[in-house]
């Protein structure tokens, strides 16, 4: 693993159940989450992600890709479009930066739906001894 490697791609469909669950199972009972005709009357196409799940989802792309043992010590995003129900998220990402010293791995980390960007980023974390 070097810098300019690139991480497989991840597509995770973006359901209403995802969308509604995951708003509700991380307490965010904002009305934008889970119901379509109040998020519509405040100016969205339909429900859509949390900023939580969106960072859960970046979590899961990159430990996917780095392993169980791995440490995530930093996740630095920005949100961009929604990610509305029938979309789907596709993840991307390149090793930007590497330290053998101390085992970190920096990871620029970018999930786009049919809108564009929903999010961006960067991920560090560290391998367990003996990794890539």
């Amino acid at each position: 693993m070097a810098p300019g490697d690139v991480l497989p791609e991840l597509s995770v469909p973006l359901t209403r159940t995802l969308i509604v669950a995951t708003a509700l199972a991380s307490r965010d009972y904002q009305d934008v989450h889970h119901d379509p005709d109040l998020a519509r009357e405040r100016g969205a196409k339909d429900v859509f992600l949390n900023i939580l799940t969106s960072n859960g989802l970046v979590d899961r792309y990159v430990t996917g890709w780095a392993g169980p043992a791995c440490v995530v010590t930093a996740i630095r995003i920005r949100l961009g479009v929604p990610g509305h129900p029938g979309d789907t998220l596709v993840f991307t990402g390149t090793v930007t930066g590497k330290s053998d010293a101390d085992r970190q791995v920096e990871i620029a980390v970018r999930g786009t739906t049919g809108l564009g960007d929903h999010v961006t980023g960067t991920v560090s974390v560290r391998l367990p001894e003996g990794e890539r």
